[in-house]
């Protein structure tokens, strides 16, 4: 996939590796790869199982029994398609239980902690 047989990363990361902002929006595009290639394996892969199972007995048989009524034709794409959501709302969603304020408040709690641990014994 990759044109030219590097990545950005590659290309510019002498350049970028201390800058704070490049590494987040490199992993944040990272994510949103990885998520378009999963979902593109999902369409792959499931047209290839629906088109199988459809085509099993076309000729001799009503469309009610060649397969279109079968759960299994559906089965996996349908649990695959669970999973596909949740890593959509973890690429695209809010973080609603590791979000910014949560980062911040752990953050401050080990402050305090660790300014504890240092004035302990003085």
């Amino acid at each position: 996939m990759r044109r030219f047989g590097r990545n950005i990363f590659e290309e510019y990361g002498e350049e970028y590796s201390k800058d704070e902002n490049f590494n987040i929006a490199y992993r944040k595009v990272k994510r949103i790869k990885g998520f378009y290639s999963h979902l593109r394996v999902y369409i792959i892969v499931n047209a290839i199982i629906i088109i199988t199972n459809l085509n099993r007995d076309v000729f001799g048989k009503d469309i009610i029994y060649n397969g279109l009524s079968d759960w299994h034709t559906y089965s996996t794409a349908f649990y695959w398609g669970i999973a596909l959501v949740i890593h959509a709302f973890s690429v695209f969603g809010p973080d609603v239980f590791f979000g910014s304020e949560w980062e911040k408040k752990k953050i401050q709690k080990y402050m305090d902690k660790e300014a504890q641990n240092t004035n302990k014994w003085e």
